[in-house]
């Protein structure tokens, strides 16, 4: 099981796919519940006990245990005709939580993560999907053999790219985003089709990688 807290968060795994263990709340959150189905245990607890299980600095006064799903099983299938975001390496559970964020934003279904990227249960993360999680399909796999098998073109974030304000994204492919320090990894290189710069125009030495996912992302929907 994983952690999720707030009551907006709560509400939209409610009424999820996701499967819902138990919620603990403070006596002024309970009414704000959108439902409570009958296989959900309900805990009222008061702010001391609620500080005691929240991964919260400040806790939000209601916090649920979700299961995990079990079917989440990746199939290239489901890069064909939409775009999907691909992470190598991304340790930062901030950074993950607002990529699945942002591809939610932009109706993005799919972000498919290498093994040694940030765990997206991680409560950091979680916290940072602000409830995104539940509409953004998140598979982790092996990326050299995905991007070689792969049918669509491979779209990756290098310094030394074309121009992402000219590129024809066409309508379907994989935007393949670095480890935050090192970027896309050396045996990844080679599986891309077009290399893609977002330019500089100021002095800061790098981009951070949700902000370059959003721009990405923001660029795919408007062409």
């Amino acid at each position: 099981m994983f952690i999720i807290e707030g009551i907006k968060s709560i509400n939209e795994f409610i009424l999820s796919k996701y499967k819902i263990h138990s919620i603990y709340a403070t006596p002024e959150q309970l009414p704000f519940l959108i439902s409570k189905p009958a296989n959900i245990k309900l805990f009222e607890v008061n702010h001391i006990e609620l500080e005691k299980i929240s991964v919260l600095q400040n806790p939000q006064g209601i916090l649920a245990l979700v299961y995990i799903p079990q079917n989440d099983d990746f199939s290239s299938d489901c890069l064909l005709n939409n775009f999907s975001l691909v992470l190598d390496g991304v340790q930062d559970p901030g950074n993950l939580g607002t990529i699945i964020r942002t591809a939610d934003w932009f109706g993005l279904k799919n972000v498919i993560c290498s093994p040694h990227t940030v765990e997206v249960y991680n409560p950091k993360t979680v916290q940072a999907t602000m409830g995104s999680l539940c509409r953004v399909n998140v598979f982790y796999t092996d990326l050299e053999k995905l991007l070689t098998s792969v049918k669509v073109p491979v779209f990756g974030a290098l310094l030394d790219g074309q121009d992402i304000y000219t590129v024809d994204f066409k309508n379907q492919g994989i935007i393949l985003l670095g480890n935050e320090g090192n970027g896309i990894s050396e045996g990844l290189k080679n599986k891309i089709s077009t290399a893609v710069t977002i330019p500089k125009f100021g002095q800061a030495e790098s981009l951070n990688v949700a902000v370059s996912a959003a721009i990405f992302c923001s660029e795919l929907v408007r062409k």
